[in-house]
């Protein structure tokens, strides 16, 4: 195998590994409880602090690889996300368990960036959309099968102790995966090591902090202060935009934004990742505090969704070179149609038998997602120099935890107001929660929309096969080893 090939492997199963414990813990939630005393403000900490963290450090970490090397900064990344992993795992209070999700979700935003800076850097043309593809897919698939693993392994360890084998299996692969990331990724290329940018990381980090944690402590924090911190982020993010135009060496080249590719793209991740993560938190409280089925039977349930992923993310790496903006909009439109059948399941038998009937649509909606996460992500990084693949991957990811923690917020309020509303009608906040999530998709549709007929205006990206062969005659492909 080509040696590109085996070092995105390696990249991939580590990627798989950071994303799936943001949802795998969900189902091992009861257990944590059971085993350590958790109250429920530690409990959401156990989820919030980890989305909190790792959305924190994506821009610098990919700053930090694009200056320095990737493949050290992927590395640091996964040997702490181990580390952080076995803490996790052995945690005796909950103290000690919140603290390290905290530096787990540290370490999974140090290494992501890394992951989309690499394939950018390896990879050209309709490799490259392949390359997204497989990267698009265990998005999909981590988001969706996290819970079918937590439940099978808390089934196989018992309810008392199995939440811990949801954090010691990424021990193992952790190791295997360092020892060949040390061997199959490319040494860095870059000439010029550029600064760092001190101020610019406090300011980013600071905004993306008060945007991020009303939305994530949303059902902990009541009263409506709480939003003002959204309004103090974006007078700070405002302020690191106007000092990153006078940096002279920026975190991010703002410039980027002035490319309709990247824009619309990050403004449609955005959007979508708002919709389609907040199905699967929905929808498992749904089964297992509504209708009582087990973690494991919960998790069944949402495959259909990671198999249609896996299908549509191959085809749609493959597709995304000849369709490209098209294939998203196509994508979302499945979605649209899967989750309003799984909308109209839900309101014909909301009851036992609601895992089957909803197990089409889902897979319907499936396969469009694996159209869209995938497609989306190769067009947005399209006219981006590998050598800023990191922090501008960085940026786009910040984007899909921002919508994904604005989703769970949003759809969250709604699904809890409808079962207080409703005396416990789960089925009802359930429907009425998709329709939050089918809003939010319809405007990552209508973004995708706004760019395709931009682009029928004449104002489409330049060729990307020309700007990958003028990229190999910078010596993109040097240095491997």
């Amino acid at each position: 195998m080509d040696t590109r090939w085996q070092a995105l492997s390696v990249c991939l199963v580590a990627a798989f590994m950071t994303l799936l414990d943001v949802s795998i813990v969900n189902v091992a939630l009861p257990s944590i409880r059971a085993g350590l005393h958790a109250s429920d403000a530690q409990l959401q900490w156990i989820l919030s602090g980890y989305a909190l963290t790792f959305g924190l450090v994506l821009v610098p970490a990919g700053r930090l690889g694009d200056a320095r090397s990737r493949r050290a900064v992927f590395m640091s990344g996964l040997a702490l996300f181990t580390a952080a992993s076995a803490g996790a795992g052995i945690a005796p209070t909950i103290l000690f368990l919140v603290f390290a999700r905290l530096v787990q979700g540290v370490a999974g935003g140090i290494l992501n960036p890394q992951v989309a800076g690499l394939i950018q850097q390896l990879f050209r043309g309709a490799e490259r959309g392949r390359a997204f593809g497989a990267l698009g897919a265990v998005i999909g698939i981590a988001t969706a099968v996290g819970p079918l693993l937590g439940g099978g392994l808390i089934a196989i360890a018992g309810s008392a102790e199995g939440w811990r084998w949801v954090f010691y299996v990424n021990i193992p692969v952790g190791v295997a995966a360092l020892f060949l990331a040390w061997r199959l990724l490319p040494a860095p290329v870059y000439g010029e090591r550029q600064g760092l940018d001190p101020l610019g990381v406090l300011l980013l980090g600071a905004g993306v902090l008060c945007v991020l944690l009303p939305l994530v402590q949303e059902q902990q924090w009541h009263g409506g202060r709480k939003w003002l911190l959204i309004l103090a982020g974006a007078v700070l993010l405002a302020v690191f935009a106007a000092w990153e135009r006078r940096a002279r060496a920026p975190m991010v080249d703002l410039a980027l934004f002035r490319l309709r590719s990247y824009s619309l793209g990050t403004a449609i991740a955005l959007l979508y990742f708002a919709g389609f993560t907040a199905v699967f938190f929905i929808f498992t409280l749904y089964l297992q505090a509504g209708l009582g089925l087990s973690a494991l039977e919960a998790g069944l349930a949402i495959t259909p969704f990671a198999v249609g992923s896996a299908v549509g993310s191959a085809l749609g790496g493959r597709a995304v070179a000849r369709y490209g903006r098209h294939l998203v909009a196509a994508g979302l439109c499945l979605v649209l149609a899967g989750l309003g059948a799984a909308w109209l399941a839900v309101e014909l038998r909301p009851g036992a038998g609601v895992a089957w009937a909803t197990a089409a649509p889902l897979l319907l909606a499936g396969l469009g997602s694996g159209l869209v996460i995938s497609p989306n992500q190769t067009i947005t990084l399209s006219q981006v120099h590998y050598t800023e693949g990191g922090s501008a991957a960085g940026v786009l990811q910040t984007g899909q935890r921002v919508g994904t923690a604005m989703g769970v917020a949003a759809v969250g309020s709604v699904f809890f107001a409808t079962i207080a509303g409703t005396r416990g009608d789960w089925a009802a906040a359930f429907r009425h929660g998709l329709i939050v999530v089918l809003g939010f998709v319809l405007a990552a549709l209508a973004a995708a929309v706004a760019d395709l007929a931009a682009g029928r205006r004449g104002s489409a990206p330049p060729d990307e096969g020309a700007q990958a062969q003028a990229e190999d005659g910078r010596g993109a492909r040097g240095g491997r080893g």
